[in-house]
């Protein structure tokens, strides 16, 4: 059986060894990061199994990180905080992540954590529903999920709002299938808007503008009529 992969986020050297050598001794295959950056990078090029994150990190809050990950993937995320941090903690569980460890932990307790977060891997990997990728090409631009960004062929970077950049995350993480009008709504605006669906034809219009090179014959965008939309990389 493949040793699952298990990516720890800490600026604490003392603390990455031991996590590396404990959880190497279990059974678990151990990518280390010092910093938000190299996590990142890390993420997307090893798709860890579970990913273990300290809040406190050098070059980005760790928020920061879990709104990156939940950019493009949903593995599991468990923080590691401060005893006295529950702020902090309420605001890493609202970003996405799925469960925390307070310091100082016990190695039982975290490895019980992570047996259970295993599991929900195994569910989430098994779903083909969303993409998985977090650098997806067309022609014309690419889309970073990871970073939060946009770029065009010609190098540019693509302003977006956050409203057009929630709307284009959800198509591109479901690329090549039909996300509903309402679905749309809910995760952009919120439950109580679930029938505005003059929103969408107003914000798609505008991604369409900055991101299709023929905003009138639309060739990534695609509308499916009275239904939703559907982003198509290629055509």
């Amino acid at each position: 059986m493949t040793a699952r992969r298990i990516l720890v986020v800490d600026d604490d050297l003392q603390i990455l060894r031991a996590l590396r050598i404990n959880l190497t001794a279990h059974g678990y295959h151990v990518i280390v990061a010092p910093d938000g950056r190299s996590a990142l990078r890390a993420a997307a090029d090893a798709h860890p199994d579970v990913v273990v994150l300290d809040l406190g990190l050098p070059d980005m809050d760790g928020t920061e990180v879990i709104e990156g990950l939940r950019g493009w993937t949903r593995m599991p995320i468990i923080v590691l905080t401060a005893r006295h941090a529950s702020a902090a903690m309420v605001k890493a569980l609202d970003a996405g992540a799925d469960d925390y460890v307070t310091k100082p932990f016990g190695m039982a307790e975290l490895l019980a954590r992570l047996r259970a977060a295993v599991r929900r891997s195994a569910v989430w990997s098994a779903d083909s529903g969303a993409a998985s990728e977090p650098v997806v090409e067309t022609a014309a631009f690419t889309v970073d999920l990871a970073a939060k960004k946009v770029i065009r062929a010609d190098g540019a970077n693509v302003r977006l709002t956050p409203t057009e950049w929630g709307i284009l995350e959800l198509l591109v993480r479901h690329r090549g299938k039909l996300v509903g009008q309402r679905e749309l709504l809910r995760t952009v605006w919120g439950p109580s808007h679930s029938t505005e669906t003059n929103y969408l034809r107003v914000y798609m219009a505008q991604l369409r503008r900055k991101l299709e090179p023929d905003s009138a014959h639309p060739r990534y965008l695609i509308t499916e009529a009275g239904m939703g939309y559907r982003f198509e990389p290629e055509r």
